[in-house]
């Protein structure tokens, strides 16, 4: 008995064999029949980039289909490198699956420009090709190069921070998750600690992320943080006001605690008329303020949209003048003594506390 398992064993095996050996031989062939090629747009074109478009198209990218000896899914990557460049280390602006078009944003190609050795607001030209593969092998690269002029505006400063939004009817925006939300201002020297010292209504309000998304969220009670991930997960209790007035907030992300407190010094604090930005940095150094824009919830919460600042330092001051001003020692945030506050060139979003001189600077908006 035990040798008329061995034989049947041994003839599973062989058969086994076989038939992958006739697999193999019947797996089809793939061969590369047509390259893909860039129809539009035209070789030549010029693209002045501006940051306070950077969301939107600027380019569109055509190209015809590559074709394969066999009907199998096809992965397109839209390349770009400096003019008479050999793509050995070309930017990629765009990947595609079985579709023959991508729609280029300003930011992604101004960005790419700025990798390949752009200078901000200098012209220069660049090499554009499409190729494609099929799982990674079998690549085909267009022959067709079309060659494009991108000025890019200032590039990359690396802000490798999160921010934090109020939303709720205790804050300026109400209920309403991308309205003017109130940001949270970061601790110069701890990334982990946000702080918001200002006017609340009666009423709740919650931390997000995101403008117009509801998560990640924090909420919490009792002093305990608690973090919402995605909006799948439990919505967490809101932070309560019990009566209009001035309080601080804050919030250690890392340890998952919060405080909220009233701020008695708020009700009585001096206004200014104008709160501004002084500097090396600012387009008028030392010599004159940009104004920012006074909040009309919170007269003491002042705003810049974008504005480009150069590399330098800066403070804020009231009134255009130096009986009152505020400064740092840390870029992109912090507050509370009177340095120069050091900036790298870049374009920034900025905000300012009057009450306790806390600021955020928030680079390549």
């Amino acid at each position: 008995m035990k040798n008329i398992y061995k034989i049947l064993i041994a003839f599973i095996g062989v058969l086994a064999v076989s038939c992958n050996a006739d697999a193999v031989d019947e797996r089809p062939v793939l061969d590369s029949v047509k390259v893909p090629e860039i129809t539009a747009p035209a070789t030549g074109q010029t693209y002045v980039l501006d940051v306070e478009k950077a969301q939107e198209e600027v380019a569109k990218f055509t190209w015809s289909a590559a074709e394969y000896s066999t009907n199998v899914v096809i992965k397109y990557t839209l390349l770009i490198d400096k003019k008479g460049g050999d793509f050995t280390t070309a930017k990629t602006l765009a990947s595609t699956t079985n579709v023959t078009e991508a729609s280029i944003l300003a930011k992604d190609l101004n960005q790419a420009a700025i990798d390949l050795g752009g200078k901000p607001e200098i012209a220069a030209m660049y090499d554009v090709k499409i190729a494609s593969n099929v799982s990674g092998g079998f690549v085909q690269t267009g022959k067709n190069v079309i060659s494009i002029t991108v000025t890019p505006y200032v590039g990359k400063v690396d802000y490798d921070f999160n921010d934090w939004y109020l939303v709720g009817d205790a804050t300026v925006s109400g209920w309403d998750n991308n309205k003017g939300n109130q940001i949270l201002f970061r601790s110069g020297t701890n990334a982990n600690e946000y702080k918001f010292t200002g006017y609340f209504k009666a009423g709740a309000f919650k931390a997000i992320k995101n403008l117009g998304n509801w998560a990640p969220m924090y909420g919490g009670a009792s002093g305990s943080l608690v973090y919402r991930g995605t909006e799948s997960d439990p919505d967490p209790a809101s932070f309560s006001i019990a009566a209009d007035g001035y309080y601080t907030f804050t919030m250690d992300v890392q340890k998952l605690t919060y405080s909220l407190v009233p701020y008695a010094a708020g009700a009585g604090a001096a206004t200014y008329s104008t709160v501004g930005i002084i500097g090396s940095a600012t387009s008028k150094g030392w010599d004159a303020s940009t104004a920012m824009v006074k909040s009309s919830f919170n007269g003491h919460i002042w705003s810049l949209g974008v504005t480009s600042l150069n590399d330098g330092e800066m403070k804020f001051r009231a009134n255009d003048a130096w009986d009152v001003s505020w400064g740092g020692k840390t870029p992109f945030s912090g507050g509370g003594t009177g340095d120069n506050i050091p900036v790298s060139k870049s374009k920034y979003v900025i905000y300012f506390n009057d009450l306790d001189g806390s600021y955020l600077m928030i680079p390549n908006q």
